[in-house]
């Protein structure tokens, strides 16, 4: 049975497991968190893309390498982080209510009041390793919004499934779902099929 899927993106290959969502459908999974490889290529080719922004920002934790790196090479001091707790150390935080692919039940994020000051009047651009449903960056803008900041950029390595018909964002790759066959085996579920 074939349980893996080979991707090419920014001319690096890699195997990635597939992982069931359900009896009928898997997703390749994709953790670009500790690639550096991938991630420093990646990242060039979105900062070249990315319109001018005052803000990177990302959601905890697998977006946290691509947004470091995507914030360097636009000469950035620092870029933020939603959080997926609150922290003792954070004040008055603000939220939102996520429901991720990749993870099971409702999650929530978070943004203090010293990140919130650092997005507010300013442009941001949202950065993920993949959007697949569009709930992780529907809750981050929702964060970048209710801190007064106007979302100028959406952009991740890849877009899964759907995602890559949409227009709203910048991708460099796309990223199937699949569909468990009668032989057990996964195909990608092509566009005309879904």
């Amino acid at each position: 049975m074939k349980d893996t899927y080979e991707l090419t993106v920014c001319g690096v290959e890699r195997t990635l497991p597939l992982i069931p969502i359900d009896e009928n459908s898997a997703y390749a999974s994709f953790v670009v968190i500790g690639d550096t490889e991938l991630v420093e290529r990646a990242a060039k080719e979105l900062a070249g893309q990315i319109p001018p922004v005052d803000v990177v920002m990302t959601a905890e934790a697998k977006g946290i390498a691509l947004a470091y790196e995507i914030s360097r090479l636009l000469h950035m001091k620092e870029f933020i982080v939603a959080r997926k707790s609150v922290k003792s150390y954070m004040r008055n935080p603000i939220s939102a209510s996520v429901h991720s692919i990749t993870t099971q039940g409702e999650q929530h994020i978070y943004l203090d009041e010293t990140d919130i000051q650092k997005v507010a009047g300013r442009r941001v651009c949202i950065v993920d390793d993949v959007i697949s449903t569009g709930e992780s960056l529907r809750a981050v803008e929702e964060l970048a919004k209710k801190a007064g900041g106007d979302v100028v950029c959406r952009a991740a390595i890849l877009a899964e499934g759907k995602a890559a018909e949409r227009t709203d964002i910048l991708f460099l790759g796309k990223l199937p779902l699949f569909e468990r066959m009668e032989d057990g085996d996964y195909m990608p579920v092509t566009e005309d099929r879904t």
